[in-house]
């Protein structure tokens, strides 16, 4: 299952995407709740991951609601750099991701605005407010990044998938239906 990650091709990073989402296709209660959908088995697997990859990908949104780490704890294996897209500069300062790991997170954004405590700014041009995943994988391909991890959200994973840059998309899901409320 790991295979096609070890070996990337030598144009552009190996990249793969990762959801996980209940029965019905939610990938958070209506609240907005996302943390722990899947259990720990699924957890198992995208530590696992994480540990096969040079960098993890999150939109801002998912730092926001879920606070995540980012970071290689229920395997052995080293850790991912931690790449946020954040184009507008909304990143927490009080971010979990920031304070974790022995190398600074990369926020992705379109100016030189200075990132959080933590962190190192990676500027890439946008297009009408949006950063172009081609961009983004662009310019982590030029920091030597051969393989990465798209983790979430939807809306950032759906972007990469649109813009023909997953390789490989793995989908978890929960035995269990979250519904509409």
């Amino acid at each position: 299952m790991f295979d096609a990650i070890l070996g990337a091709p030598p144009e552009r990073p190996f990249i793969v995407a990762q959801l996980g989402q209940s029965l019905d296709g939610r990938i958070a209660t209506t609240s907005g709740e996302s943390r722990w959908i899947n259990g720990p088995a699924a957890l198992d697997h995208l530590h696992r991951l994480r540990a096969h990859v040079d960098a993890v990908i999150v939109g801002v949104g998912t730092v926001i609601a879920d606070d995540p780490q980012l970071t290689v704890r229920r395997v052995d294996g080293p850790q991912p750099v931690r790449v946020i897209i954040d184009p507008r500069g909304r990143l927490p300062s009080s971010s979990r991701c920031l304070n974790v790991g022995n190398r600074p997170c990369l926020v992705v954004g379109d100016s030189e605005r200075a990132p959080p405590p933590g962190a190192e700014q990676l500027v890439v041009a946008s297009w009408g407010g949006r950063l172009a995943p081609s961009d983004i994988v662009a310019a982590l391909f030029a920091r030597g990044f051969r393989k990465i991890l798209v983790e979430g959200g939807s809306a950032t994973v759906s972007s990469f998938i649109a813009a023909d840059m997953v390789d490989r998309l793995h989908i978890l899901v929960a035995p269990m239906i979250l519904g509409s409320g």
